[in-house]
């Protein structure tokens, strides 16, 4: 028997409305895929945008991921189980501790001939943009546009790491924001390998190194305003400076590696 979520603000309709309210029809859909398949645990994991019409006529866009024997193993589940059961939970667990995200909005799992299938559709983060893009034109954004960026990203991962939890990937390309009058929102995605800050500090350095490391536009300066907000401090001050030289060692660590 598969065990199916749908979000509780209307998907079950939405889906129904187009013929994609169970597992057998999303899993048959002809849709191209946004990139070439993930084929490393030896089974695959592809990704697809959808768009659907709602009952107002609105479009509304979702990336809808397949996967088939694409399994991650743990303590937990030493057999393995799909890295969207994983992920899936993480959104989940993200939106009840308050943590901005992508948001899930139908997912199910089955075992079909020896086959483990999962299903995961998630909301797209249109009118969003990855902080990896955003840095493609860093020079030009001017310094209100940049400091909008700095402060958003800063506070996401703040949050994140206050509900002691750790990305494990936590690259640009996972920062999501959208820039308008108001200021800038900041989203993550590609959950699938957060779990629980079970070394404290250490896993937040870990996770800002990585981040660090990716982000090349930034001025020196530019990163000491992350770091500084990241921290909610208004200076430098022993403290950040010591936790500045945790991150960089890190660095240092994996570069040498």
């Amino acid at each position: 028997m598969i065990q199916e979520y749908f979000a509780p603000q209307g998907a079950r309709e939405l889906l129904a409305q187009h013929g994609l309210d169970n597992f057998a029809a999303l899993w048959a859909l002809q849709l191209d895929a946004v990139d070439a398949p993930n084929t490393s645990r030896g089974g695959w994991s592809s990704v697809y945008r959808l768009e659907l019409t709602d009952a107002e006529g609105v479009a509304r866009g979702f990336y809808l991921k397949r996967q088939d024997n694409h399994l991650t193993r743990s303590l937990r589940h030493p057999l393995g189980e799909p890295t969207f059961a994983r992920e899936f939970r993480a959104i989940k667990s993200y939106a009840g501790q308050g943590i901005p995200a992508l948001k899930a909005v139908y997912f199910a799992q089955r075992r079909l001939n020896g086959h483990r299938q999962a299903l995961l559709l998630t909301e797209a983060l249109d009118g969003y943009e990855p902080l990896s893009t955003w840095f493609q034109s860093w020079q030009g954004l001017g310094w209100r546009g940049k400091q909008r960026l700095i402060l958003a990203a800063a506070k996401l991962i703040r949050s994140l790491h206050q509900a002691g939890k750790v990305h494990q990937c936590l690259y640009p390309k996972h920062v999501f924001l959208k820039v308008d009058d108001q200021g800038a929102d900041a989203r993550l995605i590609d959950l699938e390998k957060t779990r629980r800050a079970w070394f404290g500090q250490a896993d937040y350095v870990a996770d800002l190194g990585s981040f660090s490391r990716r982000s090349g536009a930034p001025s020196r300066t530019e990163r000491l305003r992350f770091i500084l907000a990241y921290l909610q401090k208004s200076h430098l001050d022993n403290e950040a400076k010591a936790f500045i030289i945790r991150i960089q060692k890190r660095i240092e660590a994996k570069e040498r590696r």
